[in-house]
């Protein structure tokens, strides 16, 4: 017993000699590649966002980690973290909309729609909430990959207008309902639907957030994006955009499902790189009005990044 014991110590020990000694000999642009793939390979975790409020009652980009491995869980982990409790682990500036004790009976996913059944407390929300309590749902599920469309019930009954209020509701729902809106009209034709995000600083961090403009202009979508998102007025003081004023789009076209954007020098900051901040976006406010899955950002005629849509958190 003592010599098989022995026997193990020494096998241990060689093993562990022999592994500490081949990384040490691994260069080390591989021992990152092969640690981060290692790592995700374990632990299978993966980032999605949910919309929370604010407290200016906007619906803001807030990231999450989920590490499950089955959309079902991956749905009720959103639904619970978008559920009201007194363990939130996000900013107190930031709240769940889905009310206290509300539980989710039932969800099933079918081809790219996914059913929700909640108990009678999810009619308890607040009639001034109950539109963002809809639109914080719909889009936060639909950042699932495969999940574009949500079917809500509640305790069976499918529910056909927002809850507390005479507002009607076509189910499924989808990110069609629009998020944060706000209508800019002068008249009842020719209305454009855009989606722009903004900026907020929220306890040093900085969030994104959606803003669905309707509004008289027949301009392309991305002229309108660029030119919202470097004009000096911005229609609520707690929102900001960090792009050049003098940022200009040059030229713009679609090739092969890639969206090749073209700008002046002002895409870049006074050092001659590019903020990540500035990429997020412009890259979230094109992706949610196009349909396309790559983006090429060009400054005067040179590539200078490729973003895709998959990998857009």
């Amino acid at each position: 017993m003592l010599k098989t014991k022995a026997l193990r110590k020494i096998l241990v020990a060689t093993a562990s000699l022999f592994i500490i000694m081949t990384i040490y000999l691994i260069p080390t642009t591989e021992k990152t590649i092969n640690t981060n793939f290692e790592f995700e390979y374990i632990t299978n975790l993966a980032n999605s966002s949910i919309y929370l409020l604010d407290s200016n009652k906007h619906l803001v980009k807030t990231k999450i980690l989920l590490d499950n491995d089955d959309l079902i869980l991956d749905i009720k982990s959103v639904i619970n973290n978008l559920t009201l409790n007194s363990n939130s682990k996000f900013s107190d500036k930031l709240q769940a909309l889905i009310p206290l004790n509300t539980k989710l009976n039932e969800v099933r996913v079918e081809e790219d729609t996914v059913y929700l059944d909640f108990s009678k407390e999810f009619l308890t929300v607040k009639e001034e909430l109950s539109s963002k309590l809809i639109e914080s749902i719909v889009y936060s599920l639909t950042e699932l990959d495969d999940i574009n469309k949500v079917y809500i019930s509640v305790n069976g009954t499918p529910l056909d207008s927002y809850p507390n209020t005479d507002k009607k509701l076509t189910l499924p729902l989808s990110r069609d309902i629009g998020i944060n809106k706000e209508y800019c009209l002068t008249s009842l034709n020719d209305i454009t639907k855009v989606v722009i995000y903004y900026n907020e600083n929220i306890d040093n961090d900085l969030f994104y957030v959606p803003v669905t403009k309707y509004i008289n202009d027949d301009k392309e979508k991305i002229d309108i994006i660029v030119e919202e998102l470097t004009t000096s007025y911005i229609y609520e003081d707690n929102l900001q955009s960090i792009l050049n004023e003098n940022l200009v789009l040059t030229d713009k076209e679609i090739v092969d499902g890639v969206f090749i954007l073209d700008f002046n020098d002002y895409l870049f900051d006074g050092d001659s790189k590019l903020k990540e901040e500035v990429l997020y976006t412009l890259s979230y406010s094109v992706f949610a009005n196009y349909d396309i899955n790559v983006i090429n950002f060009k400054v005067n005629g040179e590539s200078i990044s490729n973003v895709k849509r998959s990998d857009l958190l």
